[in-house]
């Protein structure tokens, strides 16, 4: 699908149909629509007299306009009330129509862009909103089904109208850059909705290569003797149960760039979590397929960061592997000792994303970071804190969490914070090791984010657990059911409107 930016009239558009948005009772029409209104016949202002449409969030009115104007067709979809808007409402009831118009199988629709000037929104930000809503909610996962030649998407070519010139190439700028951030976070969402067999670590790996070329951006990956002489022993005791090899994927842009931050991006890439020994239940086990969500969330912002190229140095670090059971696997009772020197006592197979992130965190300290994000499927615990609209996220410096706070707002891939208190500490002392991979039945997310600190010393750190965001349970106005992409959006806009770290942030704060 071709989507192009274009300087014209909405009552002129040749389209099968033309979007328009609107908020609830608004009362008046925007001036922005009074031509349109006009030409139409009345035909915006009749319906919102009739309340036959009334911009409750997401209805949606489809009009014929018996060429009494250019477009064949008007669609009107709702706001919602002006005192509750925000850009999230943007990119659901762009979602919401674009659903629309692909059951319809109109090709050609347009949407007219506009300010929201009843809250002071730039064009900037609709925009980017209105793109998102468009590619998100056409993203479908169908690599293994069988298509008929109808049931493929209609739409060929969809238009973005502005009704100013001077704003057109910022426009079409903002729309570009947005696409490469919306294909990306689709090209995760492949990645997690594939299957465990297919998406291994091997595959992730190659799949990390493939983002490489031609983009400046610097691929290695260690195998299992590259590991074994750094003394990765989470990820090696990790992948002891599986007949498929670990991999620990490095992605690097912008290694010249010395003078600006470093910002080090850590994503688990569990492929497929059957718990190990301490084995999980065989409900919704298929899901663990996804425990490499945080590892494609990586791999996705990467492959945005190729594209846009950002001025900072940046480094992905991404640690795969399966959690299998066999003969050869990680028992509990075990010690283990990770690539930082210590020594880790294991009372439950299952809490293995903690071992190879330890060794990811380890390894991050050899660029000396200035501020170390890992993300991760890590803890069930936070689906019973938190549910399934926020992320949990715990970390040692104030400036580096309010960085991500407020990326997560931007993009509703929203973040709330747990604490890291020495109380929690105190949960995961070994009376037989220097720590325990586990805390007990208690604060699972908070215990699970002290050991990751255990491993982190003196730079700036966030963690980001999205064990309750990482899946949509059914289709939403612009993600459908199944993987969401979590990350990728929050990662390339943190990146993008990155503010340097002062250097006394890098004092830990608890």
């Amino acid at each position: 699908m071709k989507l192009s930016v274009k300087f014209g009239v909405a009552e002129k558009e040749s389209t099968d149909v033309i979007i328009i948005s609107l908020f609830e009772n608004g009362g008046k029409i925007p001036s922005e629509l009074s031509a349109l209104n006009k030409a139409s016949g009345g035909a915006i202002s009749s319906l919102l007299q009739n309340k036959d449409f009334t911009g409750k969030l997401n209805e949606t009115v489809l009009v014929p306009t018996d060429k009494k104007i250019v477009p064949k067709r008007i669609l009107l979809v709702g706001l919602g009330k002006t005192t509750e808007f925000s850009l999230d409402k943007v990119r659901q009831a762009t979602g919401t129509a674009t659903r629309v118009i692909q059951r319809k199988k109109y090709k050609n629709p347009s949407i007219l862009l506009y300010k929201m000037e009843t809250k002071g929104i730039p064009l900037e930000d609709v925009t980017r909103s209105v793109v998102e809503g468009i590619l998100l909610s056409l993203y479908n996962f169908t690599m293994y089904k069988t298509l008929k030649k109808e049931e493929i998407t209609a739409i060929t070519n969809y238009s973005l109208v502005v009704q100013k010139k001077d704003v057109l190439e910022n426009i079409k700028s903002i729309v570009k850059k947005t696409q490469i951030v919306a294909e990306a976070v689709c090209f995760t969402r492949d990645l997690v909705n594939m299957s465990g067999s297919d998406a291994t670590p091997t595959f992730l790996a190659n799949k990390a290569k493939e983002i490489t070329k031609k983009s400046g951006v610097k691929c290695k990956v260690l195998s299992n003797p590259e590991m074994k002489k750094l003394g990765m022993g989470g990820m090696l005791n990790v992948s002891r149960g599986s007949s498929e090899p670990p991999k620990f994927i490095i992605l690097e842009h912008n290694t010249k760039k010395k003078t600006n931050d470093t910002i080090v991006l850590i994503g688990k890439g569990v492929t497929f979590d059957s718990g190990g020994i301490s084995l999980k239940p065989g409900a919704n086990m298929d899901l663990m397929k996804a425990d490499m969500s945080g590892a494609a969330a990586v791999l996705g912002a990467f492959k945005a960061f190729s594209a846009l190229k950002p001025s900072e140095h940046l480094v992905g670090l991404i640690p795969c592997t399966e959690n299998m059971p066999s003969g050869s696997a990680l028992k509990p009772g075990d010690i283990i000792k990770c690539m930082s020197g210590k020594t880790v006592e294991i009372l439950n197979t299952d809490a293995e994303g903690r071992l190879i992130l330890a060794d990811a965190i380890s390894y991050a300290k050899k660029y000396k970071p200035d501020a170390v994000i890992d993300i991760a499927t890590l803890t069930g615990a936070c689906v019973a804190a938190l549910g399934t609209f926020a992320s949990g996220m715990l970390g040692n410096n104030e400036e580096l969490k309010d960085q991500v706070k407020q990326a997560g707002e931007y993009c509703h891939e929203r973040v709330w914070e747990l604490p890291l208190w020495d109380e929690y500490r105190n949960l995961i002392k070994s009376t037989i090791a220097d720590i325990k991979n586990t805390g007990g039945k208690y604060a699972g997310t908070i215990t699970a984010a002290c050991f990751l600190d255990e491993f982190v010393e003196e730079f700036p750190w966030v963690h980001l657990d999205i064990a309750g965001t990482f899946l949509a349970e059914k289709d939403t106005p612009y993600i459908r059911k199944g993987s969401s992409g979590v990350g990728v959006r929050l990662l390339t806009h943190l990146v993008q409107n990155w503010k340097k770290m002062p250097d006394a942030s890098k004092k830990k704060k608890k």
